[in-house]
């Protein structure tokens, strides 16, 4: 008995997906976006790279320069250097650290800058808890005079405050220059940490209370703790700002004991000349600001993205 030959079974074969189909009208549409915005990461990599290499420039200049003679400094550019590594030299350091006025101009600098940071730190943050979480009359109308001292610009009291300190002994004083610049210093810091502790929440402040901890129990183990990140920031920034000052201290400092600023200034003659010592001088006062950044790097670094974050 013959048997009819059996018609071949289709199976069916699967269906695209909507995604993968390259006809999908999608498709095409989410390579293209997925492509430009690679395109467009990269090309603003690039631009992010070639901002920070032109932005690092200046700073290679004066690296390269500290470590030029005279002479060759005279001779062309410091770029040149770079093709002959052999006019390279670290006479200039040497000098500059031969000189005592330079490095005891150190010294004064950070006995300048030491105090008036912790200073403002902590009385920026005594004064921005009380501004905060304290119920006293004024408080509103106090805080906002401490707001409108932030526009008073530095050059606008030299004269003044130089009169007071002549008058009660504290011109061209350490102890001078100190003042004026935590003075100066004060309304930032109580602004800043002001409005970083109101951000603390309420409910963790009263909870405390009822485990009976007074206010400076409360400041001291709970507000500060949790304001490090800002404290740290402030500190840094009031730290480089002094470090790096030469009005205040070319008014107030005493001329015996200058800080460095005003020191490396001494040290350029008329018409330029050892002008050669400037280059190695700035990056010798350099060295301090690098080494507090880098070591409250990650403190700075949390106390900037608290304030994005809330």
């Amino acid at each position: 008995m013959s048997t009819a030959p059996r018609a071949p079974s289709r199976t069916p074969s699967p269906t695209p997906s909507r995604a993968q189909s390259p006809t999908s009208p999608l498709g095409p549409v989410a390579t293209a976006r997925s492509l430009a915005a690679r395109a467009a990461g990269g090309a603003l990599r690039v631009f992010l790279i070639l901002a920070g290499l032109f932005w690092l420039l200046p700073t290679l200049g004066l690296l390269v320069s500290s470590f030029l003679s005279p002479t060759a400094l005279n001779d062309g550019g410091w770029w040149q250097a770079l093709t002959a590594p052999s006019r390279l030299t670290a006479g200039n350091y040497e000098r500059l650290l031969a000189n005592e006025t330079v490095t005891g101009s150190l010294i004064d600098t950070a006995a300048i800058a030491v105090p008036a940071t912790l200073l403002v730190l902590a009385l920026g943050a005594f004064a921005g808890y009380a501004f905060a979480w304290l119920e006293f009359p004024g408080r509103d109308w106090l805080f906002l005079i401490v707001v409108a001292l932030l526009v008073v610009p530095v050059q606008v009291a030299l004269i003044p405050v130089s009169e007071l300190f002549g008058s009660i002994g504290l011109f061209e004083t350490t102890a001078g220059v100190v003042l004026f610049h935590t003075a100066f210093g004060l309304p930032f810091a109580v602004f800043l940490l002001r409005n970083f502790f109101a951000e603390i929440p309420r409910e963790l402040l009263e909870a405390a209370r009822l485990d009976g901890a007074g206010e400076l129990r409360l400041f001291t183990r709970v507000v500060l703790p949790l304001g490090g990140p800002a404290i740290a920031s402030l500190g840094i920034f009031q730290f480089l700002w002094v470090w790096n000052d030469m009005l205040v201290a070319l008014v107030f400092a005493d001329s015996a004991h200058p800080p460095v600023t005003v020191a490396l200034q001494q040290q350029v003659r008329q018409f330029g000349n050892n002008i050669d010592v400037l280059a190695p001088g700035a990056f010798l006062s350099m060295v301090v600001p690098l080494v507090v950044f880098f070591a409250f790097q990650r403190q700075f670094v949390s106390g900037v993205m608290a304030g994005a974050i809330k």
